[in-house]
C-alpha cells in the first residue's frame, strides 16, 4: 500500500474542467469473511459534466482497474490507468464513466477496514477516508470542492448489518449458496468523496429516533441506530448515548436556526479506528475506546460527549458547508472543536468542560504551537501529505481556542448569526475564510479583516506575564507585557487580546480566594494596568482567568511561590487549572527545573478534584520524570514519585475515578522502575487488592506490560496470559508486552515485525513500537543507524497512516544530556541533523515528523539542562 499524492494545483485543474453530478457505488463484500479474500469488485458510476474536448482523471487505489468506459466506449485499460489515476479524454459536455475495479481490504484503518474479532471470530467491516482514502474503495474524483449526489449498493453476507450514509431502501437476499443479500440506499444530498461512508458486519444494533422540526415548523423525525462489535454489546451503554444525542440535535437545531439535513443519524463505533471519530453524515464513526469494556472515569465519558458533540456540529460545519480545498480545513474543526465544547457545556450534565478545553485541548495546541514546523490556523496545503499532517493542534484546538476570543470580541449572539448567515447562503457548496468573515462582518458590525490577518494568518503564540514594580509589598505600577514572534516569518506578531487579570488573596485561614478581576485588552507589547497602583500585591496574580485568550501565560515570582507552595488552598477550578498549565509551560520551556513540577504534583495532585486535570497532571509528571528530570536524579525522582502514587491508590476512595487514576499512574511508572512490581504481581495473583478496584482488561495488561518489562514474564507466560483471554485490548496488550522485554531478541523481533512488508494492524503496529520503545537505553540505540537509513524506504513503500507510525514511533526520542554537553551536540540530534541536510529533497510530509521529533528531544535536553542548573529566576 502506497502514498499516493495530489496537489493543489492539480485539483483546482481538475474543478475548472468538470463539475460531478452523481455517482452509482456498487460493493461486493460477501467473501470478506475468508481470510484469503484480499480484494473485493467494486463499481463506480459517475455522471458529471466536463469541458468539451478536454481531459481528467479519476482516483483510484487498490488490486487492478478491470475495465473503464466513458460515454459508452470502452478504454483500454492499460493506455488510461497510470499508477493511481485513470485518464480520461475527449470529454463532452455530459458524461459518464463506469470504472469495475478490485479494491483492497484494509489494515491500517484507511479505505475499507476489515478486522477480525479475536474474542468471537466475526469479522467487521468500515470505511474511513479523510482526507482522500475514498480512492481505495471505489474510482472517484477525491477533492472536497468536487461535490456529488450518491447512491451505493452494498452486497454481503446476508446475516450482517450493513449501513451507508443515505436510509436504507431496500434488502434482497440473492439466490446462492453464499448466503449473501443486497442492500440498496437513498441518494445522499451533495456531499464530497471523503464523508462518504459505509459500515458492514454482524454489529450489534440499537435503535430510537429524534423528533424535531423542519423549515416550514412541522414534525421531523429522524431514526437513530447505534452500532459495535457484537463482543462488546454487553459494555455498550446505548440508553446514555441516544439521551446525549438526542440533546445534541436538540441544541444544535435550535442554535443554529437550521433543520438536521441528513435523514438519520447513525453512529457506529469501530475497531482499530485512526480517530477519535469522523462526521461521515448519516453514519459517524468513532474509535470503540469509546464502548468503555474496562472502566472508565468520569473525564472519560465527557470526552465522549465532547467527540459526540463535535461530530455532530459537523454536520453543518464541514458537512453542509465544506471548505473549498484543505488549506480551510480550520472552516470544519476549529468551529467543531469549539462547538464540541460549547455542547458539552451546555447541553449535557458535565460541569467542566471549559476547564478541560482549557487544561487539555489547548494544552495540545501550545505544543503544537511551540514547533518549528508550526503553521497559521488558515494553512498553506500544497498537497494531500500535507492535509494529511494537519489534523493536529493547530487546526483543532488553536482554532477553537481562537474562535472563544472571537466571541468574547463580538459577542455571542452576534458571532451565532453570522454562523447561521453562512449555513443559508453556501448550504451544500463550498467555501474559503472570505466566505465566513463576509458573513460575520454582517452580524457584528465589525470588519474581522485585521483580526483575521493576526489571529488566523499568522503562526506561533503569544507569551504574557504581568510585570510587578513593587515598593514594601504596594504595587507601584503595573504591565501586561506581550512577547510574540511568528516563527515561520521571523516577524513579530502582536495579537489583540480580550481576558481578565484575575486577582486572588490569602485569608487567614490560609484559602486561596477570588478578590477582583480586571477587564482588560492587551493590545501590544506593553499594556499598562493602572487599576493595581496603590494596591497590596495580590497572593496570585492571574492573568488570562477564565481562559478567554489563547497564549502562553507567565507567573510573576510572587504568584509562582504562591501556586507551588499552596495550590491546595486554590479552589476554583479554572483557576486551578490554569496554574497547572502556567507551571507546565515553565517546565516544558526550560525556565523551571522539571524537578519542581514532579513534586507539586507529589503535593498537590491528590487535591485536584476535576479528574481531567488529574489524569494531565500525572501524565505531565510522567512525562517529566521520564524525559525532563536530569539522568543522574531520574530513578530516584521517579521512585518517590511512584511511592507517592501507590500511598495515594491506597488511600483514594473506593471505586472513585481518582483511584483509578492513580493505579494508571502507578502502571505507566513501573515501565521504568522496579518499585511497585511486587504490588503488581500480588495484584495480578490476587493476593494483593483494593476495594473498589477491578483489574480490567486494560488495567491488567498495563501490569503485565510493566512485568514483562523488567523481565518478570517471558513469552510462554505472556502467551498463556493472552489464552486466558483473548480480545482486541488483550492482543494489543501482548504486543506491546512482548516487545518490551528487555532483550536483544524481543527488541530484533518487534524491529522486523514492523518492516515495510508488516502484516500487523495500525493498532498493534504501534503497540509493538510502543513496547520496542521500552526499556534499556543500550538494547534501543543500536537500531538508530537502521531508523536513519530506512526512513525514505518506510515513507515510499506504505500508506501514509502505517508510515507515520513507523517514522514516529521508532525515532529516538529518549535520550540523556551529559553534564556539560549542549542539547544541540548530542549524538542523537546530529545524526538527525545529518539525515536532515542529506535528504532536502525527501518528502515535506516526512521532513516535517522528523523536524518535529528532533525538536521535541531538543526541548526535552534543555530541560535536563535547567535541572542540572541554579533554578532560574
Amino acid at each position: 500500500m502506497q502514498n499516493h499524492n495530489l496537489t493543489r494545483t492539480e485539483a483546482q485543474e481538475r474543478s475548472a474542467t468538470i463539475r460531478t453530478l452523481s455517482y452509482d457505488v456498487t460493493l461486493d463484500v460477501r467473501k470478506a469473511e475468508d481470510p484469503a479474500a484480499t480484494w473485493f469488485p467494486s463499481r463506480s458510476v459517475i455522471d458529471f459534466e466536463g469541458t468539451p474536448g478536454g481531459s481528467t482523471f479519476l482516483d483510484f487505489i487498490g488490486e487492478s482497474v478491470e475495465s473503464v468506459a466513458l460515454n459508452g466506449k470502452e478504454l483500454p485499460v492499460s493506455e488510461v490507468v497510470d499508477g493511481s489515476r485513470i485518464r480520461l479524454s475527449g470529454l463532452k459536455e455530459k458524461n459518464q464513466v463506469t470504472v469495475e475495479a478490485r479494491a483492497l481490504y484494509s489494515r491500517s484503518g484507511e479505505g475499507l477496514h476489515r478486522f477480525v474479532d479475536p474474542a468471537d471470530g466475526k469479522t467487521y467491516l468500515y470505511t474511513q477516508y479523510e482526507p482522500a482514502d475514498a480512492r481505495r474503495v471505489f474510482a472517484n474524483f477525491e477533492q472536497p470542492d468536487l461535490k456529488a449526489r450518491y447512491t451505493f449498493h452494498v452486497t454481503a453476507p446476508e446475516h450482517w448489518h450493513v449501513t451507508s450514509n443515505g436510509v436504507q431502501t431496500s434488502r434482497t437476499p440473492l439466490s446462492g449458496k453464499d448466503g449473501a443479500a443486497r442492500w440498496d440506499f437513498a441518494e445522499t444530498l451533495p456531499l464530497s468523496t471523503y464523508i462518504t461512508a459505509v459500515l458492514a458486519g454482524p454489529y450489534f444494533r440499537a435503535t430510537d429516533s429524534w423528533t424535531g422540526k423542519d423549515d416550514a415548523g412541522n414534525g421531523l423525525t429522524v431514526p437513530l441506530a447505534l452500532y459495535c462489535r457484537a463482543s462488546l454489546a454487553g459494555s455498550f451503554d446505548t440508553e446514555e448515548l441516544f439521551a446525549q444525542t438526542k440533546r445534541g440535535l436538540d441544541f444544535f437545531s435550535e442554535l443554529f436556526d437550521y433543520p438536521y439535513p441528513w435523514g438519520k443519524y447513525d453512529q457506529a463505533f469501530v475497531p482499530e479506528y485512526n480517530l477519535g471519530a469522523m462526521e461521515n453524515p448519516g453514519l459517524v464513526t468513532f474509535t470503540e475506546e469509546y464502548v468503555f469494556a474496562s472502566k472508565a472515569t468520569q473525564a472519560q465519558y465527557e470526552q465522549r460527549a465532547n467527540t459526540l458533540l463535535h461530530e455532530m456540529a459537523h454536520m453543518w460545519f464541514g458537512d453542509l458547508v465544506t471548505m473549498q480545498w484543505w488549506d480551510d480545513l480550520w472552516l470544519k474543526e476549529s468551529f467543531a472543536d469549539f462547538m464540541g465544547s460549547l455542547g458539552v457545556d451546555q447541553a449535557s450534565d458535565f460541569s467542566t468542560s471549559w476547564v478541560n478545553f482549557a487544561n487539555q485541548r489547548k494544552a495540545w495546541a501550545y505544543v503544537q504551537d511551540q514547533l518549528p514546523t508550526t503553521h497559521p490556523i488558515v494553512a498553506d496545503i500544497p498537497d494531500l501529505e500535507a492535509a494529511k499532517q494537519n489534523f493536529d493542534g493547530i487546526t483543532y484546538a488553536k482554532g477553537a481556542a481562537v474562535l472563544k476570543q472571537l466571541v468574547a470580541y463580538v459577542g455571542f449572539d452576534a458571532f451565532i448569526d453570522g454562523a447561521r448567515r453562512y449555513f443559508r447562503k453556501h448550504e451544500f457548496g463550498n467555501t474559503t475564510l472570505a466566505d465566513l468573515l463576509n458573513e460575520l462582518d454582517a452580524a457584528s458590525g465589525k470588519q474581522l479583516s485585521g483580526w483575521s490577518e493576526q489571529w488566523l494568518e499568522t503562526s506561533g503564540i503569544s507569551t504574557l506575564s504581568l510585570e510587578i514594580e513593587d515598593r514594601d509589598g504596594e504595587i507601584a505600577s503595573a504591565g501586561v507585557v506581550q512577547r510574540a514572534k511568528d516563527p515561520v516569518t521571523g516577524q513579530r506578531v502582536l495579537r489583540p487580546h480580550r481576558l481578565r487579570l484575575g486577582l486572588y488573596e490569602k485569608g487567614d485561614d490560609g484559602e486561596i480566594t477570588w478578590a477582583k478581576t480586571l477587564e482588560l485588552d492587551v493590545t501590544g507589547a506593553e499594556t499598562e494596568v493602572p487599576e493595581l497602583a496603590g494596591r497590596a500585591r495580590p497572593a496570585l496574580a492571574l492573568l488570562n482567568d477564565e481562559d478567554l485568550s489563547y497564549a502562553k501565560i507567565r507567573l510573576d515570582d510572587v504568584s509562582y511561590e504562591t501556586v507551588t507552595g499552596s495550590l491546595d488552598k486554590l479552589k476554583d477550578p479554572m483557576a486551578r487549572a490554569l496554574a497547572w498549565n502556567a507551571v507546565w509551560s515553565a517546565t516544558r520551556d526550560g525556565l523551571r527545573p522539571a524537578a519542581e513540577y514532579v513534586r507539586m504534583t507529589m503535593r498537590f495532585a491528590h487535591t485536584e478534584e476535576t479528574i481531567g486535570v488529574l489524569q494531565s497532571v500525572l501524565s505531565n509528571a510522567t512525562l517529566a520524570v521520564n524525559q525532563y528530570v536530569p539522568s543522574s536524579a531520574r530513578d530516584g525522582l521517579r521512585d518517590e514519585l511512584l511511592d507517592t502514587a501507590v500511598a495515594r491508590l491506597t488511600k483514594a476512595a473506593a471505586g472513585s475515578d481518582a483511584q483509578l487514576a492513580w493505579a494508571r499512574c502507578v502502571m505507566a511508572l513501573s515501565l521504568h522502575s522496579k518499585r511497585a512490581l511486587k504490588l503488581l504481581t500480588g495484584l495480578l495473583s490476587g493476593s494483593r487488592s483494593f476495594d473498589g478496584l477491578t483489574l480490567d482488561t486494560k488495567l491488567r495488561w498495563a501490569a503485565l506490560e510493566a512485568l514483562a518489562a523488567h523481565g518478570r514474564l517471558d513469552a510462554p507466560a505472556l502467551d498463556a496470559e493472552l489464552a486466558h483471554e483473548d480480545n482486541a485490548d488483550a492482543r494489543a496488550g501482548h504486543a506491546m508486552a512482548l516487545a518490551a522485554r528487555p532483550t536483544a531478541e524481543a527488541k530484533a523481533g518487534a524491529w522486523a515485525a514492523c518492516g515495510t512488508d508488516t502484516t500487523l494492524s495500525n493498532r498493534n503496529l504501534s503497540a509493538t513500537i510502543a513496547g520496542f520503545a521500552t526499556g534499556p537505553a543500550r538494547l534501543t540505540a543500536p537500531y538508530e543507524v537502521r531508523y536513519f537509513a530506512g526512513l525514505t524506504t518506510v515513507w515510499s513503500s506504505l500508506s501514509i497512516g502505517m508510515a507515520s507510525r513507523i517514522v514516529l514511533g521508532f525515532f529516538p526520542g529518549s535520550q540523556d544530556l551529559t553534564a556539560g554537553q549542549a542539547p544541540e551536540a548530542h549524538p542523537a540530534v546530529v545524526r538527525c541533523d545529518e539525515w536532515l541536510a542529506a535528504h532536502e529533497e525527501a518528502p515535506r510530509a516526512l521532513r516535517r515528523l522528523i523536524l518535529e521529533e528532533r525538536d521535541k528531544l531538543v526541548r526535552a535536553l534543555r530541560a535536563q539542562a535547567a535541572g542540572m542548573e541554579p533554578t532560574k529566576a
